[in-house]
């Protein structure tokens, strides 16, 4: 016997069924169905092929990520080794500096003799070069003595790194370039260092400062600019024989003066826009 015998509760209940059946329906409609995965069947060819073309088109984020599905799917192999590489420069050309290091120093711990490995000395020595650059600084000219050496210093250690390990590397020339241009602008920033705390009269740290740039920086033209300075403080603080000493020093080295400041490639060549900003007196 039927308990559903109130044709109202019979309606209602068969309502309730046909949207419950609706609902479901409406669900199945909805629910997303997973695209097939294209790479399935890719080879570790496949992967490095598509990724290289990425990268050499400046799709850098697009090559990232084939990269590190190659790595994933293959971790082993050539094509493996040579997507390491490729990442940390990909890394590297999309101003993700941090990640092209680690990408860089994985390859080094995993594979340090490995043919290629001067590239990654010389990559990474690219990377500390241009770390800490800002945006503005990439359009407008700067001092570059001004900037914290913290990465000017991993850098030069970098290239020093290579020229010591692979003398006969094709990018020990650039190398041997770049650690001129480095040391100069090291140089130039403890001189900065130096002129503040003359400013601050704190003589001794200034004189400390001054050492340093000729004993770390001998063939610098920081150096003169230094010996000037160390004969102030000298003064300064009653040490007249030292500071005699120090004069004799720049006269012997430096008969005709002051030289202008060092201009290595990649160190204060004039671009087109630091004319201009030297023209607009935008520095005064």
């Amino acid at each position: 016997m039927s308990l559903i015998r109130h044709p109202s509760i019979k309606k209602f209940l068969l309502a309730l069924l046909f949207v419950s059946l609706s609902a479901c329906s409406t669900m199945d409609l909805v629910t997303p169905i997973e695209a097939p995965d294209e790479t399935a069947n890719w080879s570790a060819a496949d992967f490095y092929n598509e990724a290289k073309a990425e990268l050499d088109d400046e799709n850098y984020i697009s090559a990232i990520e084939l990269y590190e599905s190659l790595e994933s799917r293959y971790p082993f192999g050539q094509y493996a080794q040579q997507a390491q590489i490729d990442l940390a420069y990909a890394y590297y050309k999309n101003n993700e500096p941090e990640s092209a290091l680690a990408t860089a120093n994985r390859f080094i711990r995993i594979h340090p003799r490995h043919v290629n490995v001067d590239y990654i000395y010389y990559l990474k020595g690219l990377i500390n070069f241009n770390r800490g650059i800002g945006f503005l600084e990439r359009y407008l000219p700067t001092d570059k003595s001004q900037r914290d050496p913290g990465a000017a210093i991993e850098s030069l250690d970098d290239f020093a790194t290579l020229l010591r390990r692979f003398p006969d590397s094709q990018y020990a020339a650039d190398s041997k370039q770049r650690i001129v241009a480095l040391k100069s602008n090291i140089a130039l920033h403890n001189l900065n260092v130096a002129r503040y705390y003359m400013k601050r009269k704190a003589y001794v740290a200034a004189l400390n400062r001054g050492k340093h740039i000729i004993e770390e920086y001998p063939h610098t033209t920081a150096v003169p600019r230094a010996l000037l300075l160390m004969v102030e403080a000298y003064q300064l603080i009653g040490m007249n024989d030292l500071a005699a000493d120090a004069q004799r020093i720049y006269d012997l080295n430096y008969p005709n003066g002051l030289p202008p400041l060092d201009n290595p490639k990649y160190a204060h060549k004039k671009t087109t826009s630091e004319k201009i900003w030297e023209y607009l007196e935008l520095d005064k």
